[in-house]
Formats: structure tokens, C-alpha cells, sequence
């Protein structure tokens, strides 16, 4: 698993936790390093993981916003936790992080799916991001 693969890992399922547990923004830190000591202690660290996190975290109305739109037979509260946090990292990534190319954003949130979501998610996931890619970014870059 490459670092970076592993820090989104990481991010999501402090995301997931945070969500879980009423979104209180003084706990995210302790969220995360408890995260990042059981599943990379060797890392020491991880900025990339805490970027996404801080990142989206600041970002979730619009982030939140594009979930509602782009997939409006799903209200946002039934969405499961998990995929609702993939694809607030994936929307943060596509849509106001530069760090990554855009296919790799929604590469990255697909695998996400498939590892830690139920058996559609990865399709789910795909196609939330997929409309994403096409209404906003690409039609932002013409």
C-alpha cells in the first residue's frame, strides 16, 4: 500500500469517526494520531492525512453541497458514514486540493469504496465523483 494510499485510509476513518461522534472539531487531532499509532506508528506523522482531513473539514458545506446535488436520491444523512466520508475526501480532492490530478482523486476514493464500503459502494462512489469530474471540472476547464 503506497503511503499516500495509506494516508487517505487513515483520513477517511477519522473522518468516519468524527462524523460518527457529532462532528466536534477539538477532537479531530486525537482522532487522527490515534489513527495514524494504530495503523502506521513507523510513520511518526502524517501531514498528507491531515491535510485531507483539514481540508475538507473547512471545505464541508460546499463539499457537503455537491454530495446533495449529485446524488439527490440519496439524502445525505442515509448515506452510510463510510461512503459519505469517501466522498467528502473524494470531493475535497477533485474540487479544491491541487496535490493530486482529478482521476487519481476518484481512483483513490473507488479503492477506498471497495475496501471499507458495502458491495456497491465502489460504484456508488464512481458514479457520485464521475458526474462530478464531467458537471464541474470539466466544464469549469473549457
Amino acid at each position: 500500500m503506497s503511503s499516500r494510499h495509506l494516508s487517505r485510509s487513515i483520513a477517511m476513518q477519522t473522518l468516519y469517526q468524527w462524523d460518527f461522534n457529532g462532528k466536534d472539531n477539538k477532537n479531530i487531532d486525537k482522532l487522527l494520531s490515534r489513527n495514524i499509532s494504530e495503523f502506521a506508528p513507523s510513520t511518526g506523522g502524517d501531514t498528507f492525512a491531515m491535510n485531507l482531513i483539514e481540508g475538507t473539514v473547512k471545505n464541508i458545506k460546499k463539499v457537503d453541497a455537491h454530495i446533495v446535488k449529485y446524488a439527490p436520491e440519496w439524502p445525505i444523512e442515509q448515506i452510510t458514514v463510510v461512503d459519505r466520508n469517501i466522498l467528502r475526501l473524494g470531493i475535497y480532492e477533485l474540487l479544491f486540493s491541487t496535490e493530486v490530478p482529478p482521476k487519481v482523486a476518484i481512483n483513490e476514493a473507488i479503492e477506498l469504496a471497495k475496501t471499507f464500503g458495502g458491495h456497491s459502494s465502489g460504484k456508488f462512489i464512481n458514479g457520485v465523483l464521475g458526474t462530478i469530474y464531467e458537471k464541474e471540472h470539466l466544464d469549469k476547464n473549457k
